[in-house]
């Protein structure tokens, strides 16, 4: 269980303090635990103060719309930190594209779209924002964040603002190698020059597969587990026999095997266990490990 830390205890800001606040609403699998305190910073430079000067046996968790997020029943401790809407300002500079952390990946594929900037259009089949989309090196359809970066700012867990390179990003598969304490708050991607038409027109066949083949309109938490080397992870649990696999209200996707959805009410501990049994299944089978790509945070 979560020990409540008062509000008088955390550093004093110009964003919002909220004690045990409700998450779920802010997750697409619609379920988990509350924060124990919810942090929405004023700024960058809020956002700065509050990581230099809260006590340092803190615990903090950044997260943003929750596409790629399980939280557990328990919920999570700490400070959790969501970035407000004015993180998400998005600018066109020649052939790149600048975007704060709370900006959405289909919201940056659509202004570069129609600015007749090609090769960001990839984003918009990745349901998140930018900051996690730099966290985890998202991709689809054969590019990931990696392939378009430039640069991107960050707080550190001292408050330090910081300007990061490709090289400082270690980028792999699905996972950056930047330090954990790390807080995104803007990136620059860039592009290539071409006619917005075009750009336009592949990005919207993109869609159009995506809607084809993923439950895009169902509770869930997107790809569950990362392609194991020379293996697609969908067709592993298909062929270990998980399509349409329930527990409570948590079931593996008829459409997609590698998507959990949420049918009704499951709670956080339901699709954890699972995403579990997926696992063990696949192991049992192939001698293969599946490794979660969902992030899951809190505790039971």
């Amino acid at each position: 269980m979560m020990q409540s830390r008062p509000c008088f205890a955390l550093p004093p800001v110009r964003g919002t303090y909220a004690e045990n606040a409700p998450l779920r609403d802010f997750v697409w699998f619609r379920a988990g635990g509350p924060a124990e305190t919810l942090f929405r910073p004023a700024d960058v430079e809020d956002l700065a103060t509050f990581l230099y000067a809260k006590p340092a046996d803190m615990r903090f968790t950044v997260i943003g719309v929750g596409s790629n997020l399980l939280i557990r029943d328990g919920g999570i401790p700490g400070v959790v930190i969501r970035l407000p809407a004015s993180f998400g300002r998005i600018g066109v500079e020649g052939t790149c594209v600048r975007a704060g952390a709370a900006a959405l990946d289909a919201a940056v594929a659509r202004v570069a779209a129609e600015a007749g900037i090609g090769g960001l259009e990839f984003l918009r089949g990745i349901p998140g924002t930018i900051g996690g989309a730099l966290r985890m090196n998202a991709g689809c359809y054969g590019r990931e964040v990696r392939d378009v970066f430039v640069e991107a700012k960050a707080v550190d867990g001292q408050g330090n603002i910081l300007t990061l390179t490709p090289d400082d990003m270690a980028f792999a598969y699905r996972r950056t190698g930047a330090a954990e304490d790390i807080v995104f708050v803007e990136a620059t991607l860039r592009g290539e020059a071409e006619d917005a038409k075009e750009v336009r027109a592949r990005m919207n066949a993109l869609v159009e597969q995506r809607e084809s083949t993923q439950p895009v309109k169902a509770k869930t938490g997107g790809s569950t587990f990362k392609n194991p080397p020379g293996h697609k992870a969908w067709q592993l649990i298909d062929e270990a026999g998980c399509r349409g696999l329930q527990l409570g209200a948590a079931q593996v996707s008829e459409k997609h095997c590698n998507f959990l959805i949420n049918t009704g009410e499951a709670t956080g501990a339901e699709i954890e266990q699972l995403g579990e049994e997926v696992r063990a299944r696949v192991k049992a089978k192939f001698g293969i490990a599946l490794e979660w790509e969902i992030k899951r945070v809190g505790v039971p």
